[in-house]
């Protein structure tokens, strides 16, 4: 029986962070569907189709790996795409209690799925997806915390001296 895990989030930049997690989360599963959220009430920097993009460009050469959207319950999307388990990466304590709160419902709602905590390298233990827009709104280098493909989508939203 093949291993399936979803990694859901909104992607909005994917960062090093995130391909840290997926990387070692390979060696878990033999597929991971990296799930982007779509919901039109979050305010996000990137389309969904310029986040498809990005991921599919920084996970071209990782074995294993689907890029795809979806909607409403994670643990439902996880269900219809026969996964087995819910991949969620956690970078500080302060990541603890939202995700277990998480864990507990999607388990209260399917016993069948897991959910797999992933701790961060400690090279990206402060970094997500928020800080780097910021750090790149107002010129910050972010070079090293991302992508190339998101550094230059990063580039081209928020150009250095405007």
């Amino acid at each position: 029986m093949e291993r399936i895990a979803v990694y859901p989030g909104s992607f909005d930049p994917v960062t090093n962070g995130h391909l840290d997690i997926l990387e070692r989360a390979l060696s878990l599963f033999d597929s991971i569907i990296v799930a982007i959220l779509h919901n039109p009430s979050k305010k996000v920097c990137f389309s969904v189709e310029e986040r498809i993009e990005m991921l599919t460009t920084s996970t071209r050469s990782l074995q294993g790996v689907e890029i795809d959207t979806f909607d409403g319950l994670t643990v439902e999307y996880a269900r219809k795409r026969k996964a087995h388990a819910i991949l969620r990466g956690m970078r500080a304590v302060s990541d603890f209690e939202y995700e277990f709160q998480l864990a507990l419902m999607n388990r209260r709602l399917n016993r069948g799925i897991q959910t797999v905590f992933l701790m961060t390298g400690l090279r990206w233990i402060f970094t997500s997806s928020s800080i780097i827009k910021e750090a790149a709104r107002f010129g910050g280098d972010i070079e090293d915390m991302v992508p190339p493909v998101v550094f230059r989508k990063l580039r081209e939203k928020f150009p250095v001296g405007t």
